[in-house]
């Protein structure tokens, strides 16, 4: 039985539903445990439950709250990744950093307010002390494939 205030608890309780865990579309590791201490993750993008990508530019053909809401979807891709490598979001302690890229205008100002949806996520996974970590919050003029929002994390392992 789990218990009740694990991340794996805290995630069951949202009602959200892990996509599959992306495969690499390239020469890299989805996920990297360095001095089993560290877990790197790398660049995910928002793939949906069907394993499809949600695709568009915030400012063009995406508004800001689809674009928060992309950025969940990003978190939920990580998730999946973190669950499939570790066997449970138990095993994270706690995030340390996060990257957010946003695929949008060169006029677009408010990239902190789309990285919400995922650092939002791992909040209410981890609780505010341990789901909050430091971040950066940066505009792009494309990404792979058209997708909104693009993020890479690093996590630190419980000690067992």
């Amino acid at each position: 039985m789990i218990q009740e205030h694990t991340p794996q608890a805290n995630f069951d309780k949202l009602g959200l539903i892990l996509p599959p865990a992306p495969k690499p579309m390239g020469v890299y590791r989805p996920l990297l445990i360095v001095d089993n201490r560290w877990v790197y993750v790398s660049g995910h993008g928002p793939v949906m439950k069907d394993g499809s990508l949600i695709e568009g530019r915030i400012g063009k053909n995406l508004d800001e709250a689809a674009g928060k809401i992309a950025a969940q979807q990003v978190g939920l891709a990580i998730l999946a990744t973190l669950h499939e490598n570790l066997g449970s979001l138990n095993r994270i302690k706690r995030v340390v950093k996060v990257l957010g890229m946003v695929n949008c205008n060169e006029d677009f100002l408010n990239h902190p307010f789309i990285l919400n949806g995922c650092s939002e996520l791992f909040a209410k996974v981890w609780g505010d002390e341990n789901g909050i970590g430091v971040r950066s919050a940066v505009g792009m003029g494309s990404l792979p494939g058209n997708i909104p929002v693009e993020i890479e994390a690093m996590f630190e392992l419980e000690v067992v």
